[in-house]
């Protein structure tokens, strides 16, 4: 069993608050926009990580991590791309990918909108964290939390915090 943490769109800072939320995962994922390098060095040291870059990040991040993922995670296959849509809408890039390599899991950024949802077309679900950092439109930053045993995802968890409060540690 491994417990994952995910989370999207930076755009240069990690709230404090969300390491402690991720301090019990065994890995990382992070769907982009990074927004600096210093962000993604300080995750890829806390905890081991599988990224892609987003539409903001620059060349520096662009050479560190491709622009989509497959990995297995235990019995599951994963795809992450930074743009990737949401079930009925997905980009066409993700489209290809999903139907040519057939995931269990799509895990996305970009929208800033929180959306956990299965997709019964393709048998597999849908993440899409929001966003964590303070840049967007977004009200609250928000992060997830799960746990994947062999083909079984679950005890799903979803951190949220007002985008306005920055405490430091």
């Amino acid at each position: 069993m491994l417990k994952i943490g995910i989370l999207s769109d930076t755009h240069g800072y990690v709230p404090p608050q969300l390491y402690d939320f991720f301090k019990n995962c065994d890995e990382i994922w992070h769907a982009g926009d990074w927004g600096d390098m210093q962000t993604y060095e300080q995750i890829k040291a806390f905890k081991p990580l599988k990224t892609v870059w987003g539409n903001i990040d620059d060349k520096d991040l662009r050479m560190e991590m491709p622009e989509h993922t497959l990995f297995k995670v235990e019995d599951l296959t994963v795809l992450m791309i930074h743009i990737g849509g949401y079930p009925g809408k997905y980009s066409h890039r993700c489209g290809e990918l999903i139907k040519s390599n057939r995931p269990d899991i799509m895990v996305c950024g970009h929208s800033h909108i929180l959306k956990v949802m299965r997709d019964k077309t393709f048998g597999l679900m849908h993440f899409n964290p929001g966003a964590c950092g303070l840049k967007g439109f977004h009200s609250k930053c928000t992060a997830i939390r799960l746990e994947v045993d062999g083909k079984i995802m679950r005890n799903l968890e979803v951190w949220e915090m007002p985008k306005q409060i920055r405490i430091s540690q």
